[in-house]
C-alpha cells in the first residue's frame, strides 16, 4: 500500500498532478480541494489511497490526512465509487462533508452534483455515527437549532405562508442578526415574504 508520496511537482491540474519520486512518476487523481492546498514549489507531499482494480490501480492523492480519512470513509458507502467521492470533496471542503453529515444535512449533501436524494441521505445514515465518533463530535452542537427561528416559523406557516419560502427567509434574517426575538424574526420575515 501506498501510503504518501513525497517528491518533485511535475505536473499540476484541477484533476490531477504528476509527482517525480527518484525518477518514477506518479499520475495522482486529486480533488479541487486538495489542488487549490498544493503549492507551486518544486517538493511536495501527498497523502494517498490506492484503489486496485482488475483494470486499473489508482492513485488518489490528498493536502491532509483529514481529508484521505473522509475519501475513505466516502467510498465505505454503497454507491458511491472513488470519483463521486472525490467530486464531493471537490465540491466541499472535507469539513462542511463532517459537519453536512453530522448535522444530517441532506440538501448540503445533494447539492453536490451527481448525488441524490437517496444517496444523500444514505451517506447520512451510514456515515453519521463513524463521523462523530471519529472527529469526537457532540451531536447537540454540531448544529445548534435555533428555537426561535423554529417558533416564528411556526407562526408564519399558521398565518398560511409556504413553509419552505418562510424558512429559506428567516435563515437569511437568523445570518444577519442571530440575536434576535421571535417577535423581531416574525416582523422581518412579513416585510420579505
Amino acid at each position: 500500500m501506498i501510503t504518501h508520496l513525497q517528491g518533485k511537482l511535475q505536473e499540476k491540474n484541477p484533476t490531477h498532478v504528476v509527482i517525480d519520486c527518484n525518477g518514477v512518476g506518479y499520475f495522482v487523481n486529486v480533488s479541487l480541494h486538495t489542488f487549490s492546498n498544493i503549492p507551486d514549489k518544486e517538493t511536495i507531499k501527498l497523502y494517498t489511497h490506492l484503489q486496485i482494480r482488475e483494470d486499473a490501480h489508482t492513485l488518489y492523492g490528498f493536502s491532509s490526512v483529514a481529508e484521505r480519512e473522509m475519501f475513505r470513509l466516502l467510498i465505505s458507502v454503497s454507491g458511491i465509487g472513488a470519483n463521486t467521492a472525490r467530486t464531493m470533496l471537490s465540491s466541499l471542503s472535507p469539513k462542511q462533508v463532517r459537519e453536512g453529515i453530522a448535522a444530517e444535512d441532506v440538501a448540503l449533501i445533494q447539492s453536490i452534483k451527481g448525488i441524490g436524494i437517496k444517496t444523500a441521505q444514505r451517506v447520512i445514515i451510514d456515515l453519521k455515527d463513524k463521523v462523530l465518533k471519529i472527529y469526537d463530535l457532540d451531536e447537540v452542537s454540531v448544529k445548534e437549532r435555533n428555537t426561535n427561528k423554529d417558533e416564528a416559523l411556526s407562526a408564519l406557516e399558521v398565518l398560511g405562508f409556504n413553509k419552505k419560502q418562510a424558512d429559506k427567509v428567516l435563515d437569511k434574517i437568523v445570518v444577519s442578526e442571530p440575536e434576535a426575538t421571535v417577535e423581531t424574526l416574525i416582523k422581518l420575515a412579513l416585510k420579505k415574504l
